[in-house]
């Protein structure tokens, strides 16, 4: 077994573990007891329970890599870095909702190795690694076959780091190019049905690293369209991300201007 294939086979171990903490912490459905760190940015006791869980093996497991975590930063330095979103869709989470994920990646510099999203509450998993494929509970996933925009279904993320002018008017614009929009919630989940056929887009103005960084993997085994994310201040301040099915990339390119 190679040293990627170990550390694939512990993330997937290792974020099912987390993934299962994380459900078994999840609150009642309901108003939410969650705190704000901004406008609509929560975090629940669960986010540093399950960050601390994976940082601890990993360092037990792997001593020479680097961590970082959406909560805690850059804890450890190495030239493979493990990269953390403990719950990815929190504001699902704290009302007891079922979409939300622990999103597990490794990257070396700014290439994406290894990516897992394990979604404890609807039981599935997503998981790849560099020209391995991209699998969800096992299965292989590609991305979808649509080239007419007018049959896309298109998720469009919301960030209070952007302007609402912005957002809705691309809302506007993927309306009037034909497609049908959605925004659920969890970045990393969209861009993995993205990478599943369940969607056939993603689009967020933007968005932070430890959001995508599994989900990078997931797309480019699964054949899907991905904007250059990690280009320029992309790993350390965040970037717009659009991906989407290939045959419909053109067009979304120059709707989105991502």
């Amino acid at each position: 077994m190679s040293a990627l294939d170990g550390r694939f086979a512990a993330a997937v171990a290792l974020a099912t573990e987390a993934g299962a903490l994380a459900l078994r912490m999840r609150p009642s459905s309901g108003a939410t007891t969650a705190t704000l760190k901004g406008a609509q940015d929560w975090l629940t006791e669960a986010d540093g329970a399950v960050e601390r869980f994976l940082s601890e093996r990993l360092a037990a497991m792997f001593p020479a890599d680097g961590f970082q975590g959406e909560e805690g930063g850059k804890a450890r330095q190495g030239t493979l870095r493990w990269v953390v979103d403990p719950i990815d869709g929190t504001a699902n989470y704290a009302r007891g909702r079922a979409r939300f994920c622990v999103s597990l990646a490794l990257l070396e510099d700014r290439t994406p190795l290894i990516g897992v999203l394990v979604a404890p509450a609807v039981g599935e998993t997503f998981a790849a690694r560099l020209g391995g494929g991209a699998t969800l509970n096992g299965a292989a996933i590609h991305a979808a076959e649509t080239t007419d925009m007018s049959r896309a279904l298109v998720e469009i993320g919301w960030s209070h780091r952007r302007p609402t002018a912005a957002f809705t008017a691309m809302v506007q614009r993927v309306i009037e190019a034909g497609a049908a929009p959605r925004l659920s919630g969890s970045g990393a989940l969209g861009l993995a049905d993205v990478a599943a056929g369940r969607g056939d887009a993603y689009v967020e103005l933007h968005i932070n690293l430890w959001d995508v960084a599994a989900a990078l993997v997931l797309l480019r085994e699964a054949g899907a369209h991905v904007s250059p994310f990690l280009e320029g201040d992309g790993p350390d301040r965040g970037n717009p991300i659009l991906a989407c099915a290939p045959g419909i990339a053109t067009e979304l390119t120059r709707i989105t201007g991502i």
